[in-house]
């Protein structure tokens, strides 16, 4: 028998180690089985489980576990990503705070080492966690993309690259992280509003003629402007360019130019061309063949390129005595305080440095356009679709991709170089000393290039390099191409788009068939999650509290398309109460003999109840079978949760009771074994979303008649596929009128305050014979469910009876002797006021285009969310208020 409660603290870390033990992660080895292959995408080494990551592996759980169970060889293939720059911090300020060691006091070998170090101590925390979610991933298979198998591929892809004239090195600006000295990827900056200023300064015509007035938020960099740029059609302008401008401070002569990127509009009209250090001024300075002076170096520190009295400054320090130079010439003509957006590193949160250097380079466009094309085509399909949109407006205005880092912890650039500064790009340090030995006659010492690559230069390599590419392992030919990628929108570009590009450049095959965008988890008022804000959930305390299977219960019903999670304690536990009410439902069920009977055939029942139940059953299989098969998460859950609360346990359970307690044994064993079999079907429909309730239920309910595979867990049960021929629409018909007599009875009874003890009887006034009978029939069950006296046939609704109808028939309740007319009239009509005057408050607010154009889409949605509660609360009241007009 059932324990009274579910106890997921101790269920949980069972029932994960069994399965994990028994090998049933691992896809079936069956020849015939089809292949259904999802990859993680790999957390950050130095991660721990956030609620974004509860949401993103939930649904790939969710999926993997329905595959599974469909007989498909499901591979769910986890692992980590090195994570570069992240890592190399978290070591970094270990050995600083453990002795003030820094990682160039240690030495690049000594240093890497001891980040494997903390890497196998340390790392890999968050797979632990992701076990306590429940993932059933294959871990057998777990890879990180330093491991060996996985470099090789690295290296392989940047070599084929580079000999297809496809990875190249140049001087170009990156984004600079002045902290740790290396470019980082648009994704690791984040932008930041800041107080500043606009610095108005004067440049003199070099011809003593007059002066030009630029604007410019960083003074430190005019250092190293080489233009004035002006818009072709600014007539103020017209005659000066061409001319040249004397730089102040640096004393060397600068062009005015024309360029559409001067806007006649903001300020002067003219803007300073410094190339070497803003990104829109370095394609300017392309377009007129503009030299590009870099006047910093790697800590941005003023260099030797600037006027003697600036070398060495930090930049903010040079800002100030440019400013305080500027106005001792009498050049400074106005300083605008203002706030601005400043981008800065997400990890060292230092401002950003526009920065030109040499750098590894992919031709990105080259490399887009098939993938372009394979989206265009349907070979993978975006969900939501409108995600493909984002897509395009990326791949389409792609830029160079720098993929050099100036770290030591990651794949180190396969390039060497010679005495004279050519380039040997090769696999092994021994090939690339073939090749200089072959350009040199002789042997050569090479120097091997400092940088590493961009951690997403391997991370989009893993749905093949995980598999074993470059070898022609049998995973390889088997599960790839995988089947569905769930990922969050923040990556479409960094890492969706890189997989698709390297994916059909190195395999000619998509990576993957379908890509499903998850939402993002907000808090219960959508406002989006920070530390600074204090709302951060932590996905751990709340497996802690609730149990895992409400956790994900709760991410998969919310996670519908194009729309936030708003997550709250309470829905969760809500949805553990919906776990609550399975397992008191089974435990009845248990108390009351309904055990699986092995020659049970659903298709062969005879009472109307359980043909009724029988077919709803099969409703909700093909229901839920079809929305997790197209990622409709919140269809599925939301169909389940009908099921097992409102159709299984509020009206089957309740109506099986007068039968399972009375006296027709044939009836009493018939409804023993359908819900027996019922309960088998919900628990492998519910499985793949509540896999520890479910999985325990399945166990202590199973006997003789489960599966004996993987020590008979439901795991690996089949899913049901049950036809349509077992609904039944007399049953249905019979089953229907029942429960809507017994719910719309029930609304009249709340609404109209009936007191619970009040027993009047339910007259049926206006019905066909069949109605009759059958509402006769179920007087018992009626009376029990509605509680009502009896169930008798009246020719007309006596005075005081409230009348409704149902399924065309006329039903009457005699409810004026248990309640006080007047003052139920006063409170209806109170409440329907006040309804009004919220419903027009907020009607209002919505109609104001003000209001809707600068209100968070959040808060609009909560507007239209509230109007309509209240216009659907109203209609209800006034619909009771009606009924009484005639008492």
């Amino acid at each position: 028998m059932l324990e009274k409660t579910f106890d997921p603290k101790s269920v949980e870390p069972r029932l994960y180690e069994a399965w994990e033990r028994s090998g049933a992660f691992a896809p079936t080895t069956a020849p015939a089985a089809e292949p259904f292959t999802i990859v993680i995408p790999p957390p950050n080494v130095t991660g721990s489980l956030h609620i974004g990551h509860a949401l993103n592996n939930t649904l790939q759980d969710v999926l993997i576990r329905f595959e599974r169970m469909r007989g498909k060889a499901a591979l769910w293939l986890p692992g980590t990503d090195h994570a570069g720059i992240a890592t190399q911090m978290v070591v970094e300020r270990q050995l600083a705070a453990a002795g003030n060691i820094s990682r160039r006091d240690m030495g690049r070998e000594a240093f890497v080492a001891k980040v494997w170090e903390w890497k196998a101590e340390s790392g890999g925390m968050i797979v632990n966690q992701l076990r306590r979610l429940g993932a059933s991933c294959d871990w057998s298979r777990e890879r990180f993309t330093l491991d060996e198998g996985l470099s090789a591929a690295v290296r392989k892809v940047f070599v084929t690259l580079y000999k297809e004239g496809l990875i190249y090195r140049d001087k170009r600006l990156v984004n600079w992280d002045p902290f740790f000295q290396t470019a980082i990827s648009d994704l690791e900056v984040e932008q930041k509003e800041v107080d500043g200023a606009y610095y108005h300064f004067a440049y003199p015509l070099e011809d003593g003629s007059g002066e030009i007035v630029v604007a410019t938020t960083r003074p430190e960099t005019m250092l190293g402007d080489t233009a004035v740029a002006v818009h072709p059609d600014d007539e103020r302008y017209k005659g000066l360019v061409g001319k040249c401008v004397r730089l102040p401070i640096v004393g060397r002569p600068i062009p005015i130019i024309a360029d559409d990127y001067a806007d006649p509009e903001k300020g002067s009209g003219a803007v300073k061309i410094t190339p070497a250090h803003d990104f829109n001024d370095f394609m300017v300075g392309k377009r007129h063949n503009l030299p590009a002076i870099n006047v910093m170096d790697d800590f941005a520190r003023i260099n030797d390129e600037a006027p003697a009295a600036f070398r060495g400054l930090d930049r903010f320090a040079a800002r100030k005595k440019v400013v305080e130079t500027m106005e001792e010439l009498g050049l400074l003509r106005e300083i605008e305080r203002t706030r601005h957006v400043v981008p800065h590193g997400d990890r060292s949160g230092v401002p950003v440095e526009p920065y030109l250097t040499d750098q590894w380079y992919v031709n990105a466009e080259v490399l887009a356009r098939p993938a372009i094309k394979a989206v265009e085509e349907g070979e993978t399909v975006f969900e939501p679709r409108h995600w493909e949109k984002t897509y395009f407006e990326w791949m389409r205005n792609i830029q160079p991709w720098c993929v050099s880092r100036q770290l030591w912890w990651g794949h180190r650039i396969p390039a060497w170089y010679g005495p004279d500064g050519a380039i040997f790009v090769a696999e092994t340090v021994q090939q690339a000393a073939d090749q200089a030995r072959e350009r040199y006659g002789r042997d050569e010492v090479l120097r091997q290039d400092e940088d590493v690559l961009d951690t997403w230069f391997s991370s989009g390599l893993w749905p093949f390099s995980t598999l074993g590419w470059p070898e022609k392992t049998a995973d390889l030919e088997r599960f790839y191409p995988t089947n569905t990628l769930i990922t969050g929108f923040d990556i479409i570009f960094f890492w969706v788009a890189r997989m698709m590009m390297m994916g059909l450049h190195f395999t000619g095959e998509v990576p993957f068939k379908r890509v499903f965008i998850n939402a993002l988890v907000r808090d219960a008022e959508g406002k989006k999650m920070s530390k600074s804000k204090g709302n951060v959930m932590d996905p751990l305390e709340l497996v802690d509290d609730y149990g895992a299977d409400a956790l994900r219960f709760t991410l998969a019903a919310m996670s519908g398309q194009a729309r936030d999670i708003k997550l709250s304690r309470q829905r969760i536990e809500g949805y553990r109460n919906f776990g609550t009410k399975l397992w008191n439902a089974t435990r009845f069920c248990q108390m009351n003999g309904c055990a699986r009977a092995a020659s049970f055939d659903p298709a062969a029942v005879k009472t109307t109840l359980n043909k009724w139940i029988v077919g709803e059953t099969a409703r909700t299989a093909k229901a839920v079978t079809e929305a997790l098969d197209g990622c409709g998460y919140d269809e599925a859950t939301g169909t389940l949760y009908r099921f097992i609360w409102n159709v299984f346990c509020d009206w089957y359970v309740e109506l099986a009771k007068p039968i399972l307690n009375g006296e027709d044994a044939a009836a009493k064993a018939e409804t023993q074994a359908t819900a027996a079999w019922v309960l088998d079907v919900i628990l492998k429909l519910l499985h793949p979303v509540m896999p520890f309730l479910t999985e325990e239920l399945w166990a202590q309910t199973a006997g003789e008649g489960a599966p004996r595979d993987h020590a008979g867990f439901l795991m690996v049960a089949p899913w049901p596929e049950l036809p349509q021929s077992l609904v039944d629409p007399a049953a249905d018909a019979e089953i229907g009128l029942i429960i809507a007599a017994v719910s719309e009875g029930r609304s009249v009874r709340a609404e109209l305050n009936v007191p619970p003890a009040a027993r009047p009887p339910l007259l049926v006034i206006e019905a066909d014979e069949a109605q009759r009978q059958t509402l006769l029939a179920n007087a018992a069950v009626i009376g029990q469910t509605l509680r009502v006296s009896e169930v008798r046939v009246e020719a007309a609704a006596p005075e005081g009876a409230i009348p409704y109808v149902v399924e065309g028939a006329t039903l009457a309740l005699p409810v004026a002797e248990f309640i006080d007319l007047a003052a139920e009239r006063a409170r209806l009509t109170k409440e329907i006021a006040a309804l009004t005057t919220d419903a027009e408050r907020t009607a209002k607010k919505l109609s104001n285009p003000d209001f809707v154009a600068r209100a968070p889409e959040e808060v609009v949605e909560e507007n239209r969310e509230r109007l309509a509660e209240a216009e659907a609360a109203k209609a209800k009241l006034e619909a009771a208020l009606g009924r009484l007009t005639g008492l």
